[in-house]
């Protein structure tokens, strides 16, 4: 039997787990662009601050 293993997606903000098919976004990050960011709904809504793991881009 083979075993699989879901890798859950964490948002960028309040990384909280974000579970899948919610309305969640991802994108790459505007500055450098080798970090997937993701939202969830909200801190989308609220507008959090995100942190880019990389280079350290703060964006809304």
């Amino acid at each position: 039997m083979t075993q699989r293993t879901l890798a859950l997606t964490v948002c960028t903000s309040c990384n909280k787990t974000i579970p899948p098919r919610s309305e969640a976004t991802k994108f790459p990050c505007p500055n450098c662009g080798e970090i997937t960011i993701w939202r969830c709904k909200k801190c989308r809504k609220f507008g959090r601050n995100y942190k880019c793991p990389k280079c350290g881009f703060v964006g809304p």
